[in-house]
């Protein structure tokens, strides 16, 4: 007999909801357990690391453009959402992953207009340092030919000997450390939604009612693209070891709806794969809390990629401080 959340008691105590319970706690529960320690070994953030590009010869104002940029697309998108289909619209995972990574743009792009103030008055103050030593020297001719001459390589070379000095400089703050955080979890979770959406949902489940849109369905490519664009100019590390989030953040969904269904405010699940009814829903449940493995891992050897085959490619300009 198939039941719905509607049916009470009757559908909350089959064995199915609590085999599925157990895998949506188990991996919350390890993640919690094994964070703390992999945490601690792992070396820590620079604030430099947020907003300095990886490439040399790129200001870092380019990054903050595009940051900028890219959380203006993703608000219009996301209002435009809203405004057509409302607040229901965050039934859907999709909608959940598109509004973090909406947050980590607002983040990375405060954060970047924070650096950059800094950078310019490092270089206002180098500038007026060296115009000084100009000064003092400006009786003898030759030593000040000399001098112009250095200072023309200098201001070439500003940039990348800047990028140099700010190796060791000071830890990142919380929120620079939370940026991070959003950052990994966005890139897991936007990898598993358009996976799961491209690869699961359209092609099985929505195959003859679906009709793409190009705001609900460009979400499910254009999150990817805002990040994977966000990543080949970061200098930003991504340690393996916060998937942990990830697995929170897909965790707090998961229980979301079901608290939605439990209390009455859904009666129709988001993704069938999540309707409890079946005999089969442990398997799905296991599937995709697996799934979310792969999903992290592809997106960490992009960015393992990243590191490994520009230096090679393109020596004088890739100018990775991680």
């Amino acid at each position: 007999m198939s039941l719905s959340p509607a049916d009470g008691a009757a559908y909350w105590l089959r064995w199915q909801v609590f085999v599925c319970g157990a895998l949506i706690a188990l991996p919350a529960a390890a993640a919690a357990a094994l964070l703390p320690r992999l945490r601690r070994a792992a070396p820590p953030l620079r604030a430099t690391d947020l907003w300095v590009p990886c490439w040399a010869p790129l200001h870092p104002g380019w990054l903050l453009g595009y940051r900028a940029f890219a959380l203006a697309a993703a608000v219009a998108l996301l209002a435009r959402l809203l405004v057509g289909h409302g607040l229901a619209v965050f039934y859907f995972y999709t909608q959940w992953t598109f509004l973090l990574v909406t947050i980590y743009f607002a983040f990375a792009t405060a954060i970047s207009a924070h650096g950059c103030w800094v950078y310019s008055k490092k270089s206002s103050r180098k500038a007026d340092e060296s115009h000084g030593f100009l000064n003092d020297d400006v009786e003898n001719r030759g030593l000040s030919t000399s001098v112009s001459v250095e200072m023309k390589k200098d201001e070439t070379n500003r940039l990348p000997s800047y990028f140099e000095q700010i190796v060791n400089e000071k830890r990142a703050g919380f929120w620079g450390r939370c940026m991070q955080i959003i950052y990994q979890t966005s890139a897991g979770a936007t990898m598993l939604t358009d996976v799961t959406f491209w690869g699961l949902l359209v092609p099985f489940f929505y195959r003859d009612k679906f009709g793409l849109a190009l705001v609900t369905d460009g979400m499910h490519s254009l999150n990817a693209v805002f990040l994977l664009i966000d990543t080949v100019l970061n200098n930003m590390p991504f340690p393996w070891y916060r998937m942990a989030f990830f697995v929170f953040w897909s965790c707090a969904y998961v229980t979301f709806q079901w608290a939605l269904h439990a209390f009455g405010g859904l009666s129709w699940w988001p993704y069938p794969f999540l309707d409890l009814s079946s005999s089969g829903a442990p398997l799905w449940y296991f599937g995709m809390a697996i799934a979310h493995i792969p999903c992290f891992f592809l997106y960490w050897l992009i960015v393992k990629a990243k590191h490994t085959y520009f230096p090679r490619m393109f020596p004088h300009a890739y100018a990775r401080t991680v």
